[in-house]
């Protein structure tokens, strides 16, 4: 099985490099959590995220230097979606952050509905 394509969404990418948001050891986790998913496994720490889109999963890297998150969609056959990145501050996910990802996704289902 051959490894399917990460299309990042919006900031995503640049969120995940940028040393304020991720730490060294988080983006080498996070990395490594996204090559699992790209050879079709599961993340060693995930749960759904169907609030903002169906079939919605968020990678959950819990560190001693924080909390961060990576939200995604591998459901399609041609690409894993990276929705957001970012390192969460509270226990909940804020609104904002659902908000991003939930506005991505949308954007991700309509691109496809057109194709």
């Amino acid at each position: 099985m051959s490894e399917k394509p990460i299309d990042w969404r919006g900031s995503s990418l640049r969120d995940i490099k940028d040393d304020d948001i991720f730490t060294p050891n988080a983006r080498k986790e996070a990395g490594h959590q996204l090559s699992r998913v790209q050879a079709g496994l599961e993340p060693d720490d995930w749960k759904p995220f169907d609030v903002v889109g169906a079939g919605t999963r968020e990678i959950r890297v819990n560190l001693d230097d924080g909390w961060f998150r990576v939200m995604y969609i591998a459901k399609f056959p041609e690409a894993i979606y990276v929705l957001h990145c970012f390192k969460k501050k509270t226990s909940s996910t804020s609104k904002r952050d659902k908000d991003i990802t939930a506005a991505r996704y949308k954007a991700v289902v309509q691109e496809r509905s057109k194709k």
